[in-house]
Formats: C-alpha cells, structure tokens, sequence
C-alpha cells in the first residue's frame, strides 16, 4: 500500500502559516515640467516688443497722432482709428511674417504659415491669446509632455493657417491675418479627443465633457464677432481635435505594465489600449494627411485668383 502523505495538524499549521502572495504597487503617472508653454508666451511677448520698435509710429506719423507716445516712444501705438487693439501698422506686421495670400502662394513664402503664430495685431489681442495659452497649455504639458504639446501647437496652428487663407471673404488688397488662436483652438480641439478616446480613465464623465464643450463652444462664439478670423480658429480646433487622437492616447483603465508585476505573480493583464483607440487614431491620421494634402493642393496647385482672396485684416 502507498503511504499516506504527511498531515500538518492544526498547531503545525498555526506555526507555519502559508506564504502571502506577493503584492506589488503600480507607481502613479509622474508630471513633466512645463517649460515649452512659458518658453513660447516668452517669445510671443518678445515677438510683439520688437514688433512695436520695428513699427516706430512717430517716424511715419505725427508724433500726436501716435498713442501715448509722450510716453512710449518709438513703441507708441498706431491710431486708434487704425488699429483699435493697441498695436502696430499693417506694414510692420507684414514685414514681420503675416500671412497674406499673395506673398504665401505666389511668392512661396511658406515660412509664414508658422511666423503669423507669433505676430499680434495689438496688446488687447496679445493679452487675451496668451492667458488662453498659459491656461490651457500649461496643464497638457504637465500631462504629456512638451514634444507631444509642441507638436500639437505647431500642427494645430499651421491647419488654421491654411484653412485662414483658403476661406476667408475677398476684402482690400493690403490686409493680413496674424495670432496663435489657430494653434490655441488646436489645444481645446485636443482636450475634447483626449477625453473621448480615455473615456475609460475619467471618473465624472458626463461633467468633464458638458463643461468642455461649454468652452469650446463660448471659443467659436467670439469668432463670429467683426475683425475676427472665424476660419483660422475652425481649422485649427479641427487639426487639433483629431491629432488628439494621435498625439494623447492613454493607456485604459486597469492595464499594469508588465516591469511592475512581480515574478511569479498570476495576474489577468489588460490589453494597453482599447480597440475603439486604435480606431480613432488610424482614422485620424487618415483625415489629417488628406486635410493638409487637399488644402495645400487647393493653394498651390489651383492658382486662379478666384479661387485665393486676400485676407482682411483680422487678428485671430
């Protein structure tokens, strides 16, 4: 007969308990520093002081028709009846890199679909632009970083750009448009992807939406307002909204990664992302190529002059 295999009895038992499972903790997601966000308001200030030196109105006004320039000097502000947002003279601002239609397309000056970002038309404009910016982007650099931001900013900005000179009205062959609103409505377009595609990690789901789209909603608002670049704003909310898809993909509730889970520890492991992810992102990436191919196209391939009216004047 087989032997019996040995018994602990109870008091053997007490004095040798099993060994617990190993436990292991998942660290919490750490925050980057923002330093892109201020670095670009920095330069944005920078950007508009040299603009208003460049300006220097009282060298082509008379000195008391220039605003505070008992005060500023060369750094005085245009006329109000010529630019009612405290600011330079169009001149200035297309010496600068404004975008204009004509000096885009016909003269391939491409550089200005990304200088036009970082020219304002007065300090009102500049003003509200860069507390939006520190507002908003300071918190998605926190979270993702400042390659993914910059990105973010540049792309976003230069969809608004594109899409500012394809549909703005045919006005007065002098005008330009300038501002970072574009790359700004980019980073609000972001949020609400980023949101819908890491639906899984948010807690009030319903409120983080309802509050979000409140803001972007009251954002588009003022672009109906006169002097204001409406499509400027509407290409760069669309170019960030869906590079959100792509640039801020978080991994789903639950998932652990594997160099945080002990040796010998069975645990059911979650797919990093969900398949609704994926989806958003290689149909992003799919409208975002034939969004900037078909707008660039439109640009440089139909020359006729119907087809590109210059730009008014609107700061965005």
């Amino acid at each position: 007969m087989g032997k019996k295999p040995p018994h602990l009895s109870d008091v053997e038992a007490a004095r040798n308990p099993p060994s617990p499972p190993p436990t292991f903790h998942v660290p919490l997601p750490s925050m980057w520093f923002p330093w892109l966000v201020p670095l670009i308001f920095l330069a944005t200030i920078a950007m508009f002081v040299y603009t208003m030196y460049e300006n220097d109105c009282p060298a082509y006004l008379d000195e008391e028709v220039c605003l505070f320039s008992q005060y500023l000097g060369r750094f005085s502000f245009q006329p109000f009846r010529e630019n009612p947002l405290l600011g330079p003279a169009i001149r200035t601002l297309r010496l600068l890199g404004a975008l204009e239609k004509e000096l885009v397309v016909d003269q391939n000056e491409v550089w200005r679909f990304f200088s036009c970002m970082f020219l304002h038309a007065g300090v009102v404009h500049l003003l509200a632009n860069m507390f939006s910016l520190l507002f908003i982007g300071v918190r998605l650099e926190k979270e993702f970083g400042f390659l993914k931001i910059g990105l973010l900013y540049v792309l976003s900005g230069f969809g608004g750009s594109v899409l500012s000179v394809l549909h703005l009205k045919e006005s007065e062959a002098n005008t330009v448009s300038v501002g970072a609103s574009g790359a700004l409505f980019g980073l609000l377009g972001a949020m609400l992807s980023e949101l819908l595609t890491n639906w899984s990690i948010y807690a009030n789901k319903c409120a983080a939406l309802t509050s979000l789209l409140i803001i972007v909603g009251l954002n588009l608002a003022v672009g109906f307002l006169p002097h204001v670049d409406n499509s400027a704003h509407v290409g760069g909310f669309l170019a960030g909204y869906f590079l959100g898809f792509v640039l801020l993909m978080r991994p789903q509730y639950g998932y652990v990664n594997r160099k945080y889970i002990p040796p010998g520890y069975d645990v059911k492991r979650k797919s990093k992302y969900k398949w609704y992810q994926y989806f958003f992102l290689i149909m992003s990436v799919i409208i975002l190529l034939l969004g900037y191919a078909y707008g660039l196209a439109k640009l440089y391939i139909e020359k006729s002059p119907e087809n590109f009216p210059f730009l008014e004047s609107y700061p965005r």
